[in-house]
């Protein structure tokens, strides 16, 4: 592909609450009129209390930034690198007008996702869409990245994280250990309609064969929605019971930062029942701003801007 020169590098995130009185504004925006039970609603309200009512979600996203920044311009590329969150401080819109602002014309757009369903990839574009429209004749364009659930330096970056974990069981645990990859759970019709759980088994298949071990498995979590709705199965918390006695390390790799889907569901909910289960459980870390995983956008960047 041709270097075309682009004015700046805008990483588009989810955004999380960070401190305790945010926690339902952000939560209304999540949601944005789609129906939940309310049970659910005050649960995910207590897990953000119990985490100190914020999530880091956003400081992480800002090292991925500072790292990706850092990365470009040793490479000689120095153009800035921006965040704009769909649900929380710093907003999209409010990003791309300052980028409009600045005489950014031409953006290149980081989704932070890495496996794509209608929440986790048209939702950002559509809310791209409505800032753009915004602007009216200022409006500047943004090219958005191409799949990279299988990108070898993504795969590295996980394989990475998963080693780190299977570092601290004993060696004699390490041999038998099994891996259980999670991901967020989505509604089987969105996951069917983009090949959501199919990307995230190739992303898990490639990194076991990476790390050379022939013990895993996939599981879902933080589901939510109305319970008789068919989500992605099955869930992490069903799953950890079975491998009672065993060792197991659990790969969030449908995740990109520490934030409270990671730190609650997978630290305290599933630790407990793994304790309960007599299960020796190991959480491996997400991939944050593992050089291998900012290497991997810094390449993509690389292939859209002409080097200064």
């Amino acid at each position: 592909m041709t270097p075309r020169r682009i004015d700046a590098v805008l990483l588009l995130g989810f955004g999380g609450p960070t401190r305790r009185e945010e926690i339902r504004p952000f939560l209304d925006n999540v949601l944005r009129g789609r129906p939940v039970l309310e049970d659910r609603y005050e649960q995910v309200v207590h897990h953000y209390e119990a985490m100190g009512g914020r999530s880091p979600y956003n400081y992480l996203t800002m090292r991925q930034a500072e790292a990706l920044g850092s990365h470009l311009r040793r490479i000689g590329i120095g153009v800035p690198v921006v965040v704009g969150m769909r649900n929380w401080n710093p907003y999209l819109n409010d990003t791309i007008r300052q980028l409009a602002r600045s005489g950014a014309q031409n953006v290149f757009g980081f989704i932070l996702a890495a496996h794509r369903c209608e929440a986790s990839w048209e939702r950002y574009q559509a809310a791209v869409k409505d800032a753009r429209s915004e602007l009216g004749r200022h409006a500047l364009r943004v090219e958005y990245n191409s799949p990279w659930h299988m990108h070898p330096k993504f795969i590295e970056a996980v394989a990475a994280r998963a080693s780190e974990a299977l570092a601290q069981l004993d060696p004699s645990d390490r041999e038998r250990a099994t891996l259980i990859f999670t991901a967020h759970s989505v509604p089987v019709p969105m996951s069917d309609a983009s090949g959501y759980a199919d990307q995230i088994r190739e992303s898990a298949c490639l990194v076991a064969d990476k790390l050379r071990h022939d013990s895993w498995t996939l599981a879902f979590q933080s589901r939510s929605g109305n319970p008789r709705d068919a989500w992605l199965e099955p869930d992490i918390g069903a799953v950890l019971p079975e491998f009672q006695g065993r060792p197991i390390v659990v790969v969030p790799i449908g995740f990109l930062c520490d934030h409270i889907e990671v730190l609650y569901d997978l630290d305290v909910e599933a630790q407990k029942i793994a304790r309960e289960a007599d299960v020796k459980m190991v959480r491996a870390g997400t991939v944050g701003d593992h050089p291998a995983f900012i290497e991997m956008i810094a390449r993509m960047v690389r292939e859209r801007v002409a080097a200064r």
